[in-house]
């Protein structure tokens, strides 16, 4: 009698959230990380105290050290997939900064009695390709039994100090462009109950593993204020960072913002991750939706793993910033509104 056979092993089982969407919610980690600035040295250009992508340290007068470090549990259930996910997702911060990345040391957390050995090599296989993509070495990193799969980077760059671009130093005026579509975590959502088809996967895949290589480029435009990625905060969490940062008033063209094929579809079908709810509970108090549905606020809120690139700039240079993202493959790339003065919020309008 031959044995039943075994179903198909799921990364995505071993975890109680998945990609960024494992963040520690907003509002609970401003109560953890208060009073936590330590020393604070003149060299240290960026640290925590504006909730940054990475910090920043000077080397020379010609060069800055960016360094910043993400891991997460799967997000999807194939190993290489999810490394490479992983891997771009770390590295995105480097780029978010105006910085090239030149090393990552490779964290590694894995239910070893659990994972076959050469599913957890096919998961650093993925960084690793990743890694290669952005044309940087893993260089080392540390490997610790745990009871969830967890796969991350630190990941280092450099940058001329001139060039770093922080998400507090946007002004009133400013133009906000988004560099990739929303809807990641409604897909992993769907993805995780088993309603995301093949067409969808791709997709996803497609945003998660694109390099946020645009964003040297954009450091270097003198009208490009300040610049972030959106991850697990969703986009109105880091526009908000970037809003208290400078002090400003963010207006969003609601019809405007670029989202995934079937994110409205899918959020509109229930696909909505706890994140998603988290995240609203730890801001909303300063967002205005107006009229706004609960399908808009989903997609506002969905928690973006290896997100896109958020910039503000003069309206002047508005223009160049559209034509750097296109020229490296950013087609969706998109003028989503502007800041203005006021107090710290985000309104949106239709």
């Amino acid at each position: 009698m031959n044995a039943p056979e075994q179903p198909p092993l799921r990364l995505t089982s071993f975890s109680h959230g998945g990609g960024c969407g494992c963040k520690i919610a907003p509002g609970v980690l401003g109560e953890i990380l208060k009073g936590a600035a330590g020393i604070v040295p003149p060299e240290l250009l960026v640290g925590i105290e504006t909730s940054d992508d990475a910090a920043v340290y000077l080397l020379n007068s010609e060069q800055a050290l960016i360094a910043t470090t993400d891991f997460f549990m799967p997000i999807v259930d194939d190993p290489y997939d999810f490394g490479r996910i992983a891997a771009t997702n770390a590295i995105s911060d480097v780029y978010a900064m105006g910085g090239r990345p030149i090393l990552a040391l490779a964290l590694v957390a894995m239910p070893i009695d659990k994972l076959p050995l050469e599913v957890i090599r096919r998961i650093i296989d993925g960084g690793q390709a990743a890694c290669a993509a952005a044309g940087i070495p893993i260089a080392g990193g540390h490997t610790i039994d745990s009871v969830e799969p967890i796969y991350g980077l630190v990941a280092l760059g450099l940058a001329k100090p001139q060039h770093i671009k922080r998400n507090s130093a946007a002004r009133a005026g400013d133009v906000l462009v988004l560099g990739k579509p929303l809807g990641v975590g409604i897909y992993s959502a769907a993805l995780k109950k088993g309603r995301l088809d093949d067409g969808g996967y791709a997709q996803m895949l497609t945003a998660t593993t694109r390099l946020n290589t645009p964003g040297p480029r954009l450091a270097e435009l003198a009208g490009v204020h300040a610049m972030t990625d959106v991850t697990g905060f969703g986009l109105l969490g880091h526009l908000l960072e970037v809003c208290r940062g400078a002090g400003l008033t963010a207006q969003l063209r609601r019809e405007a913002i670029p989202l995934l094929p079937q994110a409205r579809s899918l959020a509109d079908g229930g696909f909505i991750t706890g994140a998603s709810s988290r995240n609203w509970a730890g801001y909303g108090h300063d967002v205005d939706l107006g009229n706004a549905s609960l399908v808009d606020k989903a997609l506002l809120t969905d928690p973006q793993t290896s997100g896109g690139l958020l910039v503000a700039c003069a309206p002047a240079e508005v223009d160049a910033v559209l034509a750097i993202f296109r020229s490296e493959g950013f087609g969706e790339a998109a003028v989503i509104g502007e800041l203005a003065a006021g107090s710290p919020r985000v309104e949106l309008r239709a």
